[in-house]
């Protein structure tokens, strides 16, 4: 019975995660995410007090995911720049958008604290995480001078929520690798050779 719970409540919090990717909160429905999740409505409200518990939730999920996929990269192997350009040059479904930062946008989310909680949270530690990465380089001698690790991280994550964004409104992927192009570019310029 425990892990057909598990189950159950997984697939709430999954189809939630993908439904407010995909229409954001007001066009996720609670209909739409147990059809979704192939639950009924006393499954759904068996594990959540309701949509904004269950979105607070998915939200949580989404973050951790994108702190995880970040993580990979900013801990990896290399320079304090190649693991930079490792988390820039990921894998990504530009077109689809950040599913954390696409919530940032979300009037509804950015309304309640429960909900934009999480959002606010993941892009305050990937800003500190990138941060932090950027003062290893700097304490190796890898950028010059000069360099402020606080205020590149914040350039750096915003070149790629606004490369998301850039990407959709042309329906191409090409302005988010311009805008990655970009930075990375940038950030090249301040190496110390």
């Amino acid at each position: 019975m425990y892990s057909g719970a598990m189950a159950t409540q997984d697939r709430l919090i999954e189809s939630t995660q993908e439904l407010l990717w995909e229409r954001g909160y007001v066009g996720t429905s609670p209909k739409a995410i147990q059809q979704r999740a192939g639950v009924g409505q006393g499954s759904m409200y068996h594990h959540f007090a309701g949509k904004p518990d269950l979105a607070a939730a998915a939200l949580r999920r989404s973050a951790e995911q994108m702190r995880a996929l970040a993580e990979e990269r900013l801990a990896g192997p290399g320079t304090a720049y190649q693991r930079i350009e490792a988390y820039l040059l990921r894998e990504r479904e530009v077109l689809r958008g950040c599913r954390i930062g696409r919530m940032a946008q979300d009037p509804e989310v950015i309304a309640d604290p429960q909900l934009r909680a999480p959002v606010e949270e993941t892009f305050d530690w990937l800003r500190g995480r990138i941060a932090e990465v950027l003062e290893e380089g700097l304490a190796a001698g890898e950028f010059a001078p000069g360099v402020d690790p606080a205020d590149t991280a914040a350039a750096v994550v915003a070149v790629v929520q606004g490369g998301y964004v850039l990407a959709r409104a042309a329906d191409s992927v090409e302005p988010f690798g311009q805008a990655v192009r970009g930075a990375l570019g940038l950030l090249a310029a301040r190496r110390q050779t």
